[in-house]
This record gives C-alpha cells, structure tokens and sequence, in this order.
C-alpha cells in the first residue's frame, strides 16, 4: 500500500514538473524579444502618423532598431567620439506621455563619447556618431527603447502625469540639429554666429519685435527710452543700472535687479554684449539687446544659461560715473 501511494506521488510530481516545463517553454517560443516588441511599436508609429522618407539604420552591417531621415547633411570631417559636438535637440514618447521641444533649453555641448554618459540615449550617440556624422547636419530619428532608457525608464514620479518621467519601454521620436563641433585641436569653427543670427530673427519675427540696429558682431539694440543724460558709458565706467536678464524661451535666469533695487556693475566686467550695448546709452536711457552667445556666454554656458544661448537683456541707466 505505501509503495502504490509513494508511485502515485512520484509520478504526481513529475507530471506537475513536466507540464511546467512545457508551459514555459511554449512561453518563450512565443514571447516578443525587446528588439522585437521596439520594432513593431516604431513601425505601428510611422504608420499611425503618416511618417515617410525613414530608413532602418544598418551600421555596422547589423540593424540598431533606429528609424532615421536626413532633414539636412552636414559637411566637413566626419564626427569622432574624441571630437566635440554642439547640437539643439527635441524628444518625445511614442505615446506622447513626455515631451521637451524647447530647442532654446535643449541645448548640448561636450564630446560625442560622453553624450550617453551626461544621460541621454545610447541611441542618440550612436546615431549622431553614425548617421549624422557631421556638423550643421539635422534628422530625425526614432530610438527603440532598448538603445533610449531601456525597462526602467527615466525620471521620477509617475509616467501617467505628462512630462514626469519617461516610463519604460518607451521608444523615442527625437530631432537633432548638429550645429557645429570643435575639432580635436579646439580650434572654434564659424557655424555658431549665423545660428545664432537665425534664433534672434526667429525671435524677434515671433515676438512683433521692430526697431532694433544691428552691429558687426551680432548685437541686436534697440533704445526704448532716450536718455537725458551727457556722459558716455565708457569700458572704464561703472554705472548703476536696473535690468532683467533672460533666455529667448522667456526664462529669466537673473531678475534680482529688475525692479527699485539698482545694481551698480563695472562695464569691463559684463559680458561683451551687454558692455558693447550699453555703450549706447546715457542716463535714464532704457534699452533692449538681444545678444548672440558668441559674445554672451559662449559654447560653455553659465549657471542657469545653457551652452550657446542667446540672452534678452533689458536695461535702465540710474547713474554713470568715470
């Protein structure tokens, strides 16, 4: 009698072992490899939106998972990992959970070997070193999520509240627009002052923005209120001032002085721009520049100023002494 019972035991375990054995197996036969499941999620995308003229990335002889389309090809040496790339950029979810589209903020400067490093996709480095490949290049690309933030996503908080964080599994739609790197010798290249002129158009024809005289290298001025005043704002001055500071997207990154509370600045120690503009005013002068990075913050930046902005700076002189 044991022994009867002891087989049917066995015999109970081994059918449970197999039956498990074969479930996971047909399991696996049929399970999407992440590749797989990125693969049918972008091309469900293309076609739901329309979207032409995209081709499947193949470097290497093997395919990535990137969709690209070349809006426009750049020109020069071809992008290392050693060389330094400045690029504006915008991305979204396939599903449009998360969207950052403000080109003015979206701004990266350093080595194209770091940009998955300073956390942005492996995607987006390997296609900017494989298919952009060069300076005042821009495309469009769509990054399988297992080369954009992979299965943990990105962010914190919940991804069903727009812009909080990017869930995950979640492939990209991303735009980029290389405008021009430093070659290994760090040698500045002359892409950065006619982008820079193309933003302060751009600019002023969105904002109704008239009046303004352009200088030689860049500055765009324009004198709201005549000054009453008879001494001239030298490099060598030093004026008290009220005045706002802020980027092109409408950010103010310094308005402590904006108001009643005067500064009182050293015009050589201002940024170029806003020492050669003030140059043009007088007591009781209020004046408008809008300033090209090449003589703002330049490729680097400031706090609170991403690389190569252009800034819009609002003065009114209070006082000017020599």
């Amino acid at each position: 009698m044991k022994q009867t019972i002891f087989s049917v035991i066995v015999i109970s375990i081994i059918g449970v072992i197999l039956s498990t054995g074969m479930t996971s197996c047909r399991k696996d036969n049929n399970q999407l490899t992440i590749k797989q499941y990125d693969d049918i999620q972008i091309n469900n995308y293309i076609a739901a939106n329309g979207l032409t003229g995209f081709s499947r990335d193949t470097s290497g002889g093997d395919t990535t998972g990137i969709y690209y389309k070349i809006i426009s090809p750049g020109s020069g040496p071809a992008l290392q990992y050693s060389d330094k790339v400045a690029f504006v950029y915008t991305y979204k979810t396939l599903d449009g959970s998360y969207v950052t589209s403000d080109t003015i903020a979206n701004h990266y400067y350093d080595y194209v070997g770091h940009i998955h490093n300073n956390n942005y996709p492996l995607g987006l480095q390997t296609a900017v070193h494989n298919i952009l490949k060069y300076s005042n290049a821009s495309m469009r690309l769509l990054i399988p999520s297992h080369l954009a933030y992979g299965k943990n996503g990105s962010g914190s908080g919940s991804s069903q509240v727009a812009n909080n964080r990017i869930a995950g599994n979640e492939s990209l739609d991303v735009y980029i627009h290389a405008i021009n790197y430093l070659p290994i010798n760090n040698a500045p290249t002359n892409g950065f002052p006619a982008y820079d002129d193309m933003v302060i158009q751009n600019y002023m024809k969105a904002n109704n923005l008239t009046g303004y005289t352009k200088t030689a290298d860049g500055l765009y001025y324009s004198i709201l209120t005549p000054g009453t005043g008879t001494d001239a704002i030298l490099t060598t001055s030093t004026i008290t001032a009220t005045y706002t500071g802020q980027l092109l997207d409408g950010n103010i990154f310094d308005g402590a002085h904006n108001g009643t509370n005067a500064a009182t600045l050293a015009i050589s120690g201002l940024i170029p721009g806003a020492a050669e503009g003030l140059q043009k005013a007088v007591v009781g002068t209020k004046i408008s520049m809008l300033i090209p990075s090449s003589i703002a913050y330049g490729i680097s930046g400031s706090s609170g100023i991403p690389p190569f902005s252009c800034l819009r700076f609002t003065w009114q002189i209070v006082t000017v002494t020599q």
